[in-house]
């Protein structure tokens, strides 16, 4: 009887021993650390709020329109984001003092929304990153090596078509027969220097004999005088993607409806201002792209180095009708599928 109380012992031992070294053994290796840390990293991006400092140089439809499209790029992303916004309003001394505010406001990236904008920021810091859009030459301007290959802490889109300004040019003489086109702008600005001269090349290179007459200004204010001043000197307007003349379009448009003078500009929402017409693209659309690159360096996807500079979309003829019924222009049919 003792005999078999002891096997009956050692056998509930030796069962005990078998459950405990199951227990251990079926228990899955410890892998959730690896994955809750993957999942810590994919959701910091949705928890985070990164701070972006905004550098506008003047109010006018196009940059606003251009700051919508970045916004919009921002909000589908899911990012949260804070935005500190800063406006110049045309004034060179503010712009720069934007510029050292903004690096001081301890931000993750800067949005520069115009050359001079761009150009404050970049001049003040090579290491925040900096996303521009609104610029139209970005070599020219020194914010970047190459479009190509950026190099440094800035890359952004810009708002020049390589066609754009030859289209016009080539629309003015050839379809419109005009002789001598004025061309109202600040050089101050070097983004419309570059863009006036892509002009005055064109002229040269057609074979009509249209030619460009000049003149600058250095505040909104001097853009109506400006305008009249070329009056009985030329046949047509045509003004470029230049912040101080855009800001103060609609002083140019009453000038040259006064005098039946056909006004081509370098983009659709100066169109939908009073402008003729404008071989161009939505300011949207470069904003959105200049948010999906800022999406990409914040999220740590790609430096702002890599990133090549982007051009906008294939241009569209946009034509104002009511512009050309008030200066008395017919519509060639050619134009009328191109009509918005």
């Amino acid at each position: 009887m003792n005999s078999s109380w002891k096997k009956i012992a050692m056998l509930a031992l030796l069962i005990g021993f078998v459950l405990t070294g199951c227990g251990q053994t079926s228990s899955t290796p410890d892998t959730s650390g690896g994955k809750a840390d993957q999942g810590e990293e994919k959701n910091e991006n949705a928890k985070k709020t990164y701070k972006i400092g905004v550098t506008q140089y003047v109010e006018h439809p196009s940059l606003n329109a251009a700051y919508d499209g970045f916004k919009k790029a921002m909000d589908d992303s899911g990012l949260n984001v804070k935005y500190v916004e800063k406006n110049a309003n045309g004034d060179s001394g503010t712009n720069t003092t934007i510029a050292s505010d903004l690096i001081n406001s301890d931000v993750d990236l800067i949005f520069a929304n115009a050359t001079p904008s761009a150009q404050a920021v970049a001049s003040a810091t090579k290491d925040i990153p900096i996303v521009f859009t609104s610029v139209t030459d970005a070599v020219g301007a020194e914010l970047v090596e190459s479009n190509e290959n950026p190099g440094g802490n800035v890359t952004g889109t810009v708002d020049m078509h390589p066609d754009a300004i030859t289209n016009t040019i080539t629309f003015l003489a050839e379809e419109l027969g005009m002789k001598k086109v004025g061309m109202v702008y600040n050089a101050g600005e070097q983004n419309s220097r570059a863009q006036v001269d892509i002009a005055k090349k064109a002229a040269k290179e057609l074979d009509s004999d249209i030619g460009i007459e000049e003149v600058t200004v250095a505040t909104s204010a001097d853009v109506k005088q400006a305008t009249e001043s070329l009056i009985g000197k030329v046949d047509s307007l045509y003004i470029i993607t230049d912040n101080t003349v855009v800001s103060a379009l609609e002083s140019v448009i009453t000038v040259a409806n006064e005098n039946k003078l056909p006004l081509m500009v370098g983009e659709i929402d100066s169109v939908r201002r009073g402008g003729l017409a404008a071989y161009g693209f939505e300011y949207t659309d470069i904003g959105y792209e200049a948010g999906e690159m800022a999406i990409k360096i914040l999220k740590g996807e790609a430096e702002p180095g890599e990133l090549p500079v982007q051009y906008p979309p294939n241009l569209k003829l946009v034509v104002n009708q009511e512009t050309a019924e008030t200066i008395g222009l017919d519509i060639k049919d050619e134009w009328k599928a191109e009509l918005e």
